[in-house]
């Protein structure tokens, strides 16, 4: 039985980028997204000792949900330019450093870190998914826990881990209702409509009560505060539209899980490209080779 530790690449790679000033190299080219991961990365691998390292990245758009929504996450800007030069580096540095890196061509990064869960859980092994990404929170059980990066401001304090119980607390249901919940309070960050003035409170109340989204719908009638009846009825259909969306799937069809192993000479040959001289140091230490 091993500890497997699931990245969520570009959800993480973005809250380095902001949570970090300015850093470049001496001809210019920005470090500061990369610093920030390969701290970010060693921190958490040093206090949860993960047995096996997956970082997934989005590829580009997701195929199946723009084909129900095609406002789907189209009001995200695009990524910094500042990020995308560093982005390459990203991924040579969790190569060059034993960890495994996936994406894959139209699928987005939520579904493959889903199945990649489930999968492992399924073979006795405990899974950590890094992660601040509240979609996530459905994938959660007994054998997945959910590590989601605390606040920028207290970035050196680690990690918040939610369990099934600690995600009904943030959330107010169970892991089970995340994707209902979604679907009814919306999802900013994915351009996916709610209801209008439903939030969490509102929408685990009637979780609570009536289940799952459909349930909420055939009780329309019957829903507290009653503002809310008649746009339920009226958008029933846009619910269930967005629980499609909200659910993730696991059970893509995935390559094999090769481990990766660290390439000590081609990081240091890196790290003194990047002028990190102080994680170099660091570097050789943890990989005395």
């Amino acid at each position: 039985m091993g500890r497997c530790l699931i990245v969520d690449g570009l959800n993480l790679a973005y809250r380095c980028f902001h949570a970090i000033p300015d850093l470049s190299r001496s001809d210019g080219f920005p470090t500061n997204a990369l610093r920030g991961w390969v701290r970010s990365l060693w921190r958490v691998q040093d206090v949860y000792q993960p047995t096996l390292t997956v970082v997934v990245f989005d590829s580009g758009e997701d195929s199946a949900r723009l084909e129900l929504l095609p406002d789907y996450k189209q009001q995200r800007s695009s990524m910094p330019e500042a990020l995308a030069q560093q982005l390459p580096c990203l991924k040579e540095f969790s190569h060059l450093s034993g960890m495994t890196t996936m994406e894959l061509a139209e699928v987005e990064a939520d579904d493959v870190i889903a199945t990649l869960a489930k999968r492992f859980s399924a073979e006795n092994q405990d899974v950590l998914m890094l992660t601040a990404d509240k979609d996530l929170a459905q994938c959660v059980n007994d054998r997945i826990t959910m590590l989601v990066p605390v606040p920028t401001a207290k970035v050196k304090s680690g990690f918040q881990e939610l369990d099934p119980r600690g995600v009904e607390d943030k959330f107010g249901v169970p892991p089970s209702q995340i994707a209902h919940l979604l679907a009814l309070t919306g999802d900013a960050s994915d351009n996916i409509p709610g209801l209008a003035g439903v939030g969490l409170k509102t929408a685990s109340k009637w979780l609570r009560q009536y289940g799952d989204v459909d349930g909420v719908i055939r009780h329309a009638g019957s829903l507290k505060p009653d503002r809310f009846r008649g746009q339920v009825a009226e958008k029933h259909q846009d619910l269930l539209l967005n629980l499609k969306l909200t659910n993730l799937r696991s059970d893509l069809t995935l390559p094999a899980i090769e481990p990766g192993k660290a390439d000590p000479q081609g990081l240091a040959a890196f790290l003194k490209a990047m002028e990190m001289n102080g994680i170099l140091q660091e570097a050789a230490k943890r990989f005395p080779s």
